[in-house]
């Protein structure tokens, strides 16, 4: 991100971020750096989740109206969306939130992203595919079962399908991702009731 320049000659703004913030302001010739753009497609239904081979490409998540989206991101911009980690918390995890608002609560996961979960996914589909090999004795069938299986993984971790997934207001992301602080205890004049706040 360093890279982005801070002086734009399409976007007086390009370039700005917080102290300590891996969250942007960017226009999107600034971002591409004459890279290619790539649609992510939002509430795809499991056939075309499952029938797209390479991972981080869709999900069937719906995306949230263009406002709700744009508040969310500028949200994020003025107050920063946490430490930057390639399996728990990427560019790609910033982006579906900001679609969907939708976050996984199970901190032990194999990643948010699909990118992250493809991964692991294509090695685990593999691993998990060669005791196979002895009803399979094909490497066309082999193949065509671990490209299953990894597809079947990768379908398993969508943030669309997942149990473990709830919808969090932007203002209350920091407190559900621990970002906000420890708790500590807050005296009040009623001695029977002591409250715990995020400070």
């Amino acid at each position: 991100m360093s890279s982005i320049p801070s002086s734009c000659e399409t976007f007086p703004d390009c370039g700005f971020r917080q102290p300590d913030s891996g969250v942007v302001l960017s226009c999107l010739d600034c971002f591409l750096k004459k890279g290619s753009l790539y649609s992510f497609e939002y509430g795809v239904p499991p056939t075309v989740f499952i029938a797209k081979v390479r991972g981080g490409t869709c999900t069937t998540a719906a995306s949230d109206p263009p406002e709700t989206v744009i508040h969310r991101a500028m949200y994020l911009l003025q107050n920063g969306f946490g430490n930057y980690d390639v399996f728990h918390n990427n560019c790609e995890d910033f982006a579906m939130y900001c679609k969907t608002g939708l976050l996984i609560m199970d901190r032990l996961g194999v990643g948010r992203s699909g990118q992250a979960s493809s991964v692991i996914g294509a090695p685990l589909a593999a691993i998990l595919s060669s005791p196979l090999k002895l009803l399979m004795p094909s490497p066309v069938g082999v193949a065509t079962v671990t490209a299953g299986m990894y597809c079947m993984s990768r379908y398993a971790t969508d943030i669309g399908v997942r149990s473990d997934v709830i919808k969090v207001a932007v203002e209350d992301l920091a407190m559900n991702l621990g970002w906000a602080g420890p708790l500590e205890e807050v005296p009040e004049d009623n001695e029977a009731s002591g409250a715990l706040i995020a400070r």
